[in-house]
């Protein structure tokens, strides 16, 4: 019984070391110009990328474009402190659907329901969470954001899709 729990013991405390060296999670509140939370996020590292949790609420209806953004700063109301798009080129081309596209920050839309609310899952193979196999590191030294835009993103049109104006968004902590 002794050696069990001794085996019992050390079992949870290796599980414990690969834990504490596993990338970190985040959770992060959507918020709107007004500063109201209108969702939430929920970023998990996976090996191949980030699995990507959003839950939202109080939008209008429709498509909106959604994108990584470069720095950790939601402070100003119409979001411009975020910056650019997260990208992985020496310069920015947007688009999925555009052959010479290098932003990591490109998403699919986010699509919101008649009664103002969206779910949707979304994983991306351009980032990461730490920086893992020389992918864009969402949770860099200023961090990142994701944005959700007015309109959708045709996912071609420079520079950003045609997605219009930022009407949410939340902080990705940096290290």
């Amino acid at each position: 019984m002794r050696y069990a729990l001794a085996a019992l013991a050390a079992t949870l405390f290796a599980g414990t070391a690969i834990a504490a060296d596993a990338p970190a999670n985040q959770r992060i509140e959507l918020k709107n110009s007004t500063g109201a939370v209108v969702g939430a996020a929920t970023l998990t590292a996976a090996p191949k990328g980030v699995l990507l949790r959003v839950e939202a609420k109080g939008l209008a209806p429709g498509w909106h474009g959604l994108h990584f953004h470069e720095k950790g700063d939601c402070s100003k109301s119409d979001f411009t402190s975020a910056g650019g798009h997260v990208h992985g080129g020496p310069t920015m081309v947007h688009g999925l659907l555009n052959p010479d596209a290098n932003e990591a920050g490109d998403l699919p839309n986010l699509y919101v329901g008649a009664d103002g609310s969206a779910n949707a899952e979304i994983f991306s193979t351009f980032v990461s969470l730490g920086g893992v196999d020389g992918r864009q590191d969402l949770a860099d030294k200023d961090g990142s954001a994701l944005v959700i835009h007015a309109n959708a993103d045709d996912h071609k049109t420079q520079p950003i899709g045609g997605a219009g104006a930022r009407i949410a968004c939340g902080v990705i902590a940096g290290g």
